[in-house]
């Protein structure tokens, strides 16, 4: 796979999924006004609550991996990717860190 098709992937990935939030979650969320019941949402049946987990725990990878990296490879900005993935979402904060990263180690 080529850099280009690589970083244009991820980019559309990440779109998509703001698309997905902006259009369906976010008036949802505005109209109800409730933070703790949108969260708690996620955990509203046993399927919900395994794809809930799953985002929680790809946060946390997420986090030992910016973590480890900026301190063996120097990477630096990983910890707004990680600010990201609390709001909007993991897909972009994951995203964003993979397109930094791949900058940060091939211009080095």
């Amino acid at each position: 796979m080529s850099e280009k098709t690589f970083k244009a992937g991820i980019i559309a990935c990440a779109a998509l999924f703001l698309g997905v939030l902006i259009v369906y979650t976010l008036p949802a969320a505005i109209a109800d006004g409730d933070i703790i019941a949108a969260f708690a949402g996620g955990f509203v049946n046993p399927y919900a609550t395994g794809y809930s987990v799953d985002v929680i725990m790809c946060w946390g990878i997420l986090f030992f991996w910016v973590a480890y990296e900026q301190t063996l490879k120097g990477i630096k900005g990983g910890w707004y990717c990680l600010l990201l993935g609390i709001f909007p979402g993991v897909a972009v904060g994951f995203a964003l860190y993979l397109l930094i990263r791949n900058k940060q180690i091939i211009t080095t």
